[in-house]
């Protein structure tokens, strides 16, 4: 019986895939680096709006973030910063699980964990850009903010 040993320097070929489809790892790779390039704009611009414009940090107040989340432009930038931050950590977390860990249940098990947690916090941060209304109606008139007209 005779094995054959390939020479040492050959170059490495895999296997050919058995599966057709989409390379997710792949798109997760182009994701990490497109998100990442979208998020420097985003977070520079919310810095930038948040500390350098006007009184800067002294002007943040509820006042201030309530005006923010009532403008549209502003929803929007926060929830794509939002959503692009949370997938991005997401993602790379998941990087993390598929290098770290070697049982696939325990793999499993972290990744449906991530998945779960990315999931809630977007939607929560959704919801919270959207519905966040600093003056609602019927609230008693000592509890609401001063920019808030009277009722």
């Amino acid at each position: 019986m005779s094995t054959t040993i390939e020479a040492p320097r050959s170059p490495y070929s895999r296997p050919p895939r058995t599966r057709g489809g989409v390379s997710w790892e792949k798109w997760g790779w182009i994701y990490m680096r497109a998100s990442g390039v979208v998020l420097i704009v985003l977070i520079f611009g919310h810095l930038f709006v948040n500390l350098m414009i006007g009184d800067g940090v002294d002007a943040l107040d509820f006042a201030f973030v309530g005006g923010k989340l009532s403008n549209p432009f502003w929803q929007v930038w926060d929830v794509l910063m939002l959503w692009l931050a949370l997938i991005h950590g997401g993602n790379g977390m998941r990087t993390i699980v598929n290098d770290y860990t070697t049982r696939p249940m325990t793999a499993r098990i972290l990744k449906a964990a991530i998945l779960a947690a990315v999931v809630v916090l977007i939607v929560l941060g959704t919801l919270v850009v959207f519905t966040f209304d600093p003056c609602p109606a019927g609230s008693p008139a000592d509890l609401l903010p001063s920019f808030c007209p009277a009722s």
